[in-house]
């Protein structure tokens, strides 16, 4: 006689206490479990890490994540940087790893060659994006904002500044008024002088070019 099978229980790792709250309901609380910031981290971390570590508890791992974000937000970037350090590691073991193996197969089999040095080269780009991540949050790059002129009124904008048009007028009223300046009585174009005595020479140029004879009439007759 065979006994019967035990029923499938969850194992207590896995369970995840949920506090209820007055006014929602059972699906609204596991939807803001499901959507929170730290609780499908956590469920990843104990799915992936169990063939290394064993199963681990998705409470204390959870905790565990809560009190690292309580030291992000406080500003403390030290397990940040920590973990960007041991990741820039890691990739760097296995780019080389992954050129060793590339390099085994190099002449005899050029794909496994091929496909192993491709993997390597990704994880040394990784490395590398890794290692300027970290480097960005040590000396975070300065950022030059160009100041706004702002001023009151509207604006003229001259090779490239902004000018308020009241300070343009100040500028060109002085100018106007320069050129406006009474320097002494200016000439008049307008009326011609009457010839004088004293040119009365160049009054009969005329008459003395004059030609003796009218117009030559001619000699044919009609």
């Amino acid at each position: 006689m065979t006994k019967p099978k035990p029923s499938a229980v969850s194992s207590p790792s896995r369970n995840l206490n949920v506090v209820a709250e007055p006014g929602k309901s059972f699906e609204a609380l596991m939807a803001g479990v499901v959507t929170s910031a730290n609780v499908p981290a956590a469920i990843v971390i104990t799915d992936f890490a169990k063939g290394t570590f064993g199963a681990a508890s998705l409470g204390d791992v959870l905790d565990s994540l809560k009190g690292h974000a309580d030291k992000i937000e406080a500003g403390d970037l030290a397990r940040v940087e920590a973990m960007l350090g041991g990741q820039a590691a890691a990739l760097n073991t296995m780019f080389a790893e992954l050129a060793r193996r590339g390099a085994l197969n190099m002449g005899e089999y050029i794909g496994a060659a091929e496909t192993y040095l491709k993997l390597a080269l990704k994880a040394q780009s990784q490395c590398r994006a890794t290692l300027e991540t970290l480097a960005a949050i040590k000396n975070p790059p300065i950022v030059f904002a160009k100041q706004a002129n702002i001023a009151h009124g509207p604006q003229q904008v001259n090779n490239g500044e902004a000018v308020p048009l009241a300070h343009t007028e100040q500028t060109e009223k002085p100018q106007s008024e320069l050129l406006e300046h009474d320097h002494g009585p200016r000439l008049d174009n307008g009326t011609a002088t009457a010839t004088s005595r004293s040119n009365q020479t160049m009054a009969t140029v005329e008459a003395v070019h004059r030609p003796a004879h009218g117009r030559r009439k001619s000699s044919r007759q009609p």
